[in-house]
């Protein structure tokens, strides 16, 4: 089972929160708000997918490529573990 199915609802709850995100920016920039609250807001957004994308990757690493909780103490499982790092670290 791919993980996207298996944390279906999770993702699914992340992706409705960022479309509250999106139209609050919508609605921001129809109510003529300044550019500062707009900016706040796409930042928001940003962060939010930003999140949503480190969760799928980290996720995908840990089924496709190795799971560093279960091949312990292995070259793989370090560079896994490396690569998730990296990922939110870029991400954040």
């Amino acid at each position: 089972m791919s993980h996207t199915i298996r944390e279906k609802t999770k993702l699914l709850n992340r992706v409705r929160r960022i479309r509250g995100q999106v139209e609050a920016v919508e609605r921001a920039l129809e109510q003529e708000l300044g550019c500062a609250d707009v900016l706040h807001l796409v930042a928001a957004v940003r962060g939010a997918i930003n999140g949503l994308m480190a969760e799928v990757m980290e996720d995908h690493i840990r089924l496709h490529v190795v799971d560093p909780a279960r091949e312990r103490n292995s070259e793989r499982a370090e560079s896994a573990q490396e690569l998730i790092e990296v990922v939110h670290a870029y991400l954040k």
